[in-house]
């Protein structure tokens, strides 16, 4: 499973560098392309801070924390020792999403954002597909620790 892992986090990386290029050279900066008139746009920004554009011109803070999480999501992985497919997909998304953010503050020296959502009620925030990999990771992996009760004392145990 662990294979798996790297495999699919390689191929969610690649797609999100991909869109993230495809982006960075087909448009400037804050323009913008209406796909669904009212509800979704392609606007590209580049967000220096973090999510909700918090922390503006933390490139460095959130370089060291991007890291930081990978170390500590790697080991989580290579420690678990009973990794299930739904188990890999969450960590492959939470991987992919966590590292196609931390080559953009690394390169761009912002991370790329480009989805943009109008609800009638609500403008979110602009995002990117590494934000929706780490936000779905996560959700997964919320599942499996609360719904399944699988906490770290279990997988350490394993």
């Amino acid at each position: 499973m662990k294979k798996l892992i790297l495999i699919l986090s390689i191929v969610l990386l690649s797609i999100d560098q991909v869109i993230k290029v495809f982006i960075t050279k087909s448009m400037d900066v804050y323009s913008s392309i209406k796909l669904i008139p009212n509800f979704l746009n392609l606007t590209y920004v580049k967000n220096t801070g973090a999510a909700f554009s918090i922390l503006q011109g933390g490139r460095i803070f959130f370089i060291i924390l991007g890291i930081i999480s990978l170390i500590v999501l790697i080991r989580f992985i290579l420690l678990d020792k009973k990794i299930t497919r739904f188990d890999s997909i969450s960590y492959s998304l939470v991987l992919a999403g966590i590292s196609g953010n931390l080559i953009d503050r690394i390169f761009y020296g912002g991370v790329i954002d480009y989805i943009s959502i109008n609800l009638p009620f609500y403008d979110m925030p602009i995002f990117n597909f590494a934000d929706m990999c780490i936000v779905i990771g996560i959700l997964m992996i919320i599942y499996i620790m609360i719904i399944k009760g699988d906490s770290d004392e279990n997988i350490y145990r394993r």
